[in-house]
């Protein structure tokens, strides 16, 4: 029988959130899988009494044993949000870079699930083969550290999964976008590029982590009083220019939120965030 390559999407396609993506090649009735992502959406009022909606994983659950394992591009909760609820019924590895492999041990820890026999961490830029796919991690930038595409190559061709992503020149955090490498992929030939960027319909560039960075600490400079900041948790770059403007202004910094705190010690943990002042406890804070 012909080989066939299969790409289903099981959410997160032509939606924002509950990203699942599944690939498959083989025979027909007898294809090797692999899963790139298992993210949740928030629900809004359309939903009442429900906070968080995952993908329906029956379709790869009746097929678990031709399961290679789940590939994380990113730590977002639209990407590993579910992960602590689907794995258990899969059983499989699950490959992830350092500060996103230690944010889903923190999801299977609130489960009291030992996952590390089944976590495999995977260096940045490195490649993994779980035959027929060879998967490539390409380093990328986006609102989080370590967001990376995916160059999966399968003896149909060569597929580019981008995962999450923008292009900033400084992202002052984690690695640059390797271009170089992306341009190198392009050159030896894409089959189908899987792309997913929130706002990449809408005219214009996104701003760089390091005019924030220049904003806010002009702003800050004429405060005098106590400066309350939100943002998202995950986004450490931000997190780390909150902690820098603070330095630099001759304030003290206090985390307030389990998700902030749970991002501050991942990144420290993956070493980010080692040159910053340290927080003091929220109780002490005057």
């Amino acid at each position: 029988m012909k080989n066939e390559l299969l790409y289903c999407p099981l959410g997160g396609a032509g939606e924002i959130g509950m990203n699942m993506n599944l690939y498959g090649y083989g025979e027909e009735q007898n294809h090797k899988w692999i899963i790139v992502d298992i993210g949740v959406s928030f629900a809004d009022d359309s939903f009442p009494g429900i906070d968080l909606i995952y993908p329906d994983t029956g379709f790869i659950e009746s097929r678990k044993d031709n399961l290679l394992g789940i590939i994380a591009t990113h730590a977002h909760e639209d990407h590993i949000g579910a992960i602590s609820y689907v794995w258990p019924k899969l059983k499989c590895k699950i490959f992830a870079t350092p500060f996103t492999a230690a944010l889903i041990t923190e999801k299977f820890k609130e489960k009291k699930i030992d996952i590390s026999n089944y976590l495999n961490i995977v260096s940045l830029g490195s490649t993994i083969e779980l035959n027929p796919f060879k998967i490539e991690f390409i380093s990328l930038t986006h609102s989080i550290v370590e967001p990376n595409g995916l160059r999966i190559e399968t003896p149909a061709g060569n597929i580019l999964h981008t995962g999450d992503w923008k292009c900033d020149p400084n992202p002052l955090v984690g690695r640059d976008i390797d271009s170089n490498r992306l341009k190198e992929i392009g050159k030896k030939g894409v089959l189908t590029m899987i792309c997913d960027s929130t706002n990449v319909f809408s005219p214009g560039r996104s701003g760089s982590e390091n005019d924030v960075r220049s904003s806010v600490l002009r702003i800050m400079q004429r405060l005098k009083k106590r400066v309350i900041v939100t943002s998202f948790a995950s986004n450490v770059a931000r997190m780390e220019t909150i902690f820098y403007c603070a330095e630099k202004t001759g304030r003290k910094i206090s985390l307030v939120g389990r998700s902030m705190h749970r991002i501050f010690k991942a990144a420290r943990k993956c070493g980010y965030l080692q040159n910053v002042i340290e927080p003091v406890d929220v109780r002490d804070a005057k």
